[in-house]
């Protein structure tokens, strides 16, 4: 999903959704959806929260199959292996097939957010967070995040590169395409 406030804003959302507490947390770019822009929401995600996953020994996450997130997006491939070494925690990733996003928990706050929205007029970005701020999931309102960082698009890692981090990031050997596993070194 994206935002066209006006010819002067964009807005990209990234959401993620705490399956167990129904924490949704919105983050807001205003540059463009990319490999980097996610795993720096994760990233931050992450930091804001792991003091209530000390016990922690492997973070899921489901995804779609979004340009940025693909399994064979070089980019996206090494900032998450990355971030499973510098957090030292094992990362799966899910990968929800084509045509079938609407299984995904984040897709239905979408849905929510758009009904709530109900055909306000978002001509700023402070319009658009406050909208965002003030709906509810399951009862609770989500946490919004304006990142302001310019992410560059069409980042690309070459073969030589990537090979140091293929040994962590572990496919399935059933459903390779959409069940990885990042385990840090």
């Amino acid at each position: 999903m994206i935002m066209i406030l006006s010819c002067l804003a964009v807005l990209v959302p990234f959401g993620i959704l705490n399956t167990h507490s129904n924490q949704l947390s919105i983050y807001l770019g205003q540059s463009a959806e990319t490999s980097d822009f996610i795993v720096d929401c994760l990233t931050a995600w992450w930091r804001e929260n792991q003091h209530n996953y000390l016990d922690l020994d492997e973070w899921v996450i489901d995804l779609d199959g979004g340009a940025a997130t693909r399994s064979d997006r070089t980019q996206f491939i090494k900032r998450m292996v990355e971030l499973s070494q510098a957090i030292n925690l094992k990362i799966r990733l899910i990968y929800y097939p084509p045509y079938h996003s609407k299984y995904n928990p984040i897709e239905r706050c979408w849905a929510t957010l758009e009904n709530y929205w109900n055909g306000a007029i978002l001509d700023s970005v402070e319009a658009a967070a406050h909208w965002a701020a003030n709906m509810t999931w399951k009862g609770i309102a989500p946490i919004v995040h304006l990142v302001e960082t310019t992410y560059e698009k069409g980042i690309k890692v070459l073969s030589r590169e990537l090979e140091q981090y293929q040994p962590q990031w572990q496919r399935s050997e059933t459903l390779p395409k959409w069940d990885i596993t990042i385990v840090p070194v």
